[in-house]
């Protein structure tokens, strides 16, 4: 029984649905709300009226003591992509055939309490970027169907702050660590996969190490992005740039302090402003900001910011990148800085709603919270906002009792809203906010996992995993048809128009296929390796039909691959990379040697 997407409770029991979606869609504009639905009918109009006026200045409501930002979906089983942040061209590679049918694989690593990872992108599509990151959960949460070495010398510049942090040193180059274990060199390893290398498949182009001495307990890898032939990741007090076809390292840059969020892509011409800790304490708070140029690797200004209130000092911040402004958002408000110089662009805006996140793009499209009598920011708005002044464009108020969970998509506009009572919807907006459809129907079992279930620190609200939309469509992966076995999945395409299901493909047995990005009419997914099979990209036409391989990794490549339980995967100029999203060990030195990143190509 087809039933529109919704949420289970943690341990797997199927919730009561609420019937067979709807017939027919109420038209952008108007406030009648579904009789089923994501959106139960409600007693006031709602939440689908026009978009309304920008809020003028009221005075404020003083906040309590409390913990109020959105909860965030749980961790799911497939492997979602988030809306896309890098901005390049892949050109598909030729078709490969995949090997046949295997021994079913061996259980997958489980990402502890912290479950799933992040990801997105495509042409007219997803944040609108086509670079899609897609994370390898181990497990994760069911969700019912609720009818309602290097060639290149580190280098670094200096950084200089409007209120410097309480640190001795500012950033400076060093070079990766090299641990003291006795295991075979990343080099060796990926030479030993590609001697085994069969015809037609994808060689292992490279494969790098943690090589950072990380703090017990490890730490949360940043990134990948991507600019020009450079990929750079950043984790603890090191950001790192690779050479994107061989992985030699390009550079290094050591930071004073440890980072503790960042945006999901960088500004168009590669500069990314990380959120670093104001000292080295480990209860310092996270209300500094380091630019660092991309290509070269040197640091840019630094400053910190004052963080007000009692809601602002409790909440996690969410980043995004918007032209050429990055914003900092907590519950109770967000800050925006220009990335070129560190000017501030905005504060506070006018009105007791204040955005909390935006989804980095062009197009800025941001969650806001509003604050009531109760002091409790569980009123929610999704606004469009102009990241150069601050000013709102549109503000759609969300029905009263559901949240902003995550934005899946900015340019669509796609946006998940959860209930406190575990109820889950998705919902469709026009470009001018006016109310387009919610998405019902489908094969169900909806495996979507966010920045939340797999970072410690900064999860935005545009990194999902298992999501992906073109301007018609909107793609998202289910979890396994046999838990017990891990034998495959499906993908449903869901009508961005009347938000019915239009079509499903599966994946092969004992493998899972994850949207990562669409592009020249087509979606690109991960499929993933299994006990003796190759993992690779894929692709389906946007009109439904049978996938086709498009990059084949090799086989022998297969316990590299799925020994990435927490990556991200990215698809960019016809090579794939698998980037962890956390780095830890059970014993100290462990993480200097964890592999850390991994890319196939021709």
């Amino acid at each position: 029984m087809s039933q529109p997407p919704g949420q289970q409770p943690p341990q797997g029991e199927f919730g009561a649905p609420y019937g067979p979606p709807p017939e027919t869609f109420p038209p952008p504009g108007q406030g009648t709300a579904q009789p089923s639905g994501p959106y139960r009918a409600p007693a006031q109009p709602g939440p689908y009226g026009p978009p309304t006026q920008p809020a003028q200045p009221t005075q404020p409501v003083q906040p309590v003591a409390g913990y109020g930002h959105p909860t965030q979906p749980a961790p799911g089983y497939g492997y979602p992509t988030q809306p896309g942040p890098y901005a390049q061209p892949n050109q598909p590679q030729p078709g490969y055939g995949y090997p046949g049918q295997q021994p079913p694989p061996q259980p997958s690593q489980s990402g502890g309490s912290r479950g799933g990872g992040r990801f997105r992108g495509g042409t007219g599509a997803i944040v609108g970027a086509v670079l899609a990151v897609a994370l390898l959960a181990g497990a994760g949460i069911w969700f019912a169907l609720d009818g309602d070495g290097g060639s290149g010398k580190p280098t670094a510049g200096p950084g200089h702050s409007s209120g410097p942090p309480d640190t001795s040193s500012s950033p400076s180059p060093v070079p990766t660590g090299t641990g003291g274990h006795d295991t075979i060199s990343p080099a060796a390893e990926a030479a030993a996969v590609n001697a085994e290398r069969k015809p037609g498949e994808a060689k292992m182009l490279w494969l790098q190490k943690g090589g950072v001495d990380l703090p017990g307990g490890g730490d949360d890898v940043y990134g990948p992005w991507f600019s020009g032939d450079t990929v750079v990741t950043a984790m603890y007090r090191t950001v790192t740039g690779y050479d994107a076809t061989d992985g030699s390292l390009k550079w290094s840059l050591r930071l004073a302090t440890s980072m503790c969020a960042a945006p999901s892509q960088p500004t168009a011409d590669g500069k990314i402003v990380l959120g670093v800790k104001r000292t080295t304490a480990g209860d310092a708070e996270c209300n500094g900001l380091q630019m660092v140029d991309l290509t070269t690797g040197k640091a840019g200004w630094h400053k910190t910011y004052v963080r007000q209130g009692v809601w602002d000092g409790l909440s996690d911040l969410r980043m995004s990148t918007n032209g050429d402004t990055v914003t900092v958002g907590r519950t109770s408000r967000s800050d925006a800085f220009r990335v070129s110089d560190g000017k501030v662009v905005f504060g506070r805006l006018p009105g007791n709603c204040q955005p909390f996140g935006f989804a980095s793009g062009e197009v800025a499209i941001a969650a806001a919270s509003c604050q009531t009598a109760a002091d409790d920011h569980k009123e929610h708005q999704v606004q469009r906002i102009d990241p150069a002044t601050g000013k709102r464009l549109w503000t759609y108020k969300v029905k009263k009792g559901w949240q902003v969970a995550q934005i899946y998509s900015a340019d669509p506009i796609v946006v998940s809203l959860k209930q406190a009572d575990d109820k889950w919807g998705i919902l469709v907006l026009n470009a001018d906010g006016t109310y387009r459809t919610q998405l019902a129907g489908g094969p169900g079992d909806y495996a979507v996992s966010c920045d939340a279930d797999v970072i410690v620190q900064g999860p935005n609200l545009d990194n999902c995993l298992g999501v992906a939309a073109d301007a018609n469509t909107f793609y998202m992966a289910t979890k396994a048809v046999d838990l017990k076995t891990g034998d495959g999945n499906k993908v449903a395409a869901f009508d961005l128009t009347t938000g019915k299901h239009k079509w499903s493909v599966d994946s092969p047995a004992q493998q899972s296929l994850t949207p990562l990005r669409t592009e020249g009419g087509k979606l690109f997914m991960y499929l993933g390796a299994a006990k003796n099979k190759g993992g690779g990209i894929a692709s389906v036409p946007s009109t439904g039909g049978t996938w086709s391989p498009v990059l084949r990794h090799p086989v022998s490549g297969a316990p590299t691959e799925r020994g990435f339980s927490l990556s991200r995967i990215t698809y960019v100029g016809g090579r794939s990379y698998l980037t962890q999203a956390r780095i830890s060990g059970v014993e100290d030195g462990d993480e200097v040697e964890e592999r850390s990143m991994v890319a196939f190509g021709s």
